[in-house]
């Protein structure tokens, strides 16, 4: 069976980072979090304090952009890749409400993106990969073999961010939640640069009532098929 190119775009918190893992272990591929990327750089942007409540110094963040190195290192404990940003874990670090924040502005530069964009394609260059994000079949592969584009009703996406938030040990709120799900999607959807769009090749799973098994014996069946 011939190795692939998988790209699985959606909406935050669609649980494209969870299907994306546990297809790439089915089919031993290489799984790639681009969306952990966009944190990584947003997380590099607060802790220089170019990004904030109020301000953004996105000038200075294009200026330092060099010295941002992102790298994926498999946790065998884990069972799945973790990212690193400048030989630094910043795993749990950027997974909170606060980095989810700011993310989606970040991802709005077009030299974030640009920069971002030619590691991604580096990666999948010698295909067996599954990679999600926001635009991965519209920009990073666009000849993708199997373009998938996850959704799911808002409220729903927001439950379970807020479950996986609750169970990491934030303290907040759903409505804090949803606002920041409903404020990704229109950044996302609007911005100038690579928007969030379904590709016209893909295939749209809507998972609101699906469980974890049921999506994964879809894609698994879809990629045979395309494989």
């Amino acid at each position: 069976m011939s190795r692939i190119v998988i790209a699985i775009d959606g909406f935050s918190s669609t649980g494209k980072s969870t299907i994306a893992k546990q297809l790439a272990k089915h089919l031993n591929y290489i799984y790639v979090d681009t969306g952990a990327m966009y944190r990584a750089v947003t997380y590099f942007a607060m802790e220089n304090e170019l990004i904030g409540e109020g301000f953004f110094h996105s000038e200075k963040l294009i200026e330092r952009l060099d010295e941002i190195h992102i790298t994926f290192k498999f946790n065998e404990a884990l069972g799945f890749a973790e990212v690193y940003l400048n030989n630094k874990n910043i795993e749990k670090p950027i997974r909170t409400l606060e980095v989810s924040k700011y993310v989606s502005p970040i991802a709005t530069i077009s030299e974030v993106r640009q920069k971002l964009v030619e590691q991604q394609q580096l990666m999948g260059k010698d295909k067996g990969i599954v990679m999600d994000g926001r635009d991965i079949g519209t920009v990073v592969f666009p000849d993708a073999e199997l373009k998938i584009f996850m959704t799911a009703s808002a409220k729903t996406r927001a439950q379970r961010r807020y479950k996986e938030l609750l169970e990491r040990g934030h303290n907040l709120s759903y409505d804090e939640v949803l606002e920041n799900v409903t404020t990704r999607d229109r950044i996302d959807s609007t911005r100038e640069d690579s928007p969030l769009v379904k590709a016209d090749d893909a295939i749209e799973i809507d998972n609101s009532d699906l469980t974890i098994e049921e999506q994964i014996k879809t894609l698994l069946e879809l990629a045979e098929s395309k494989a």
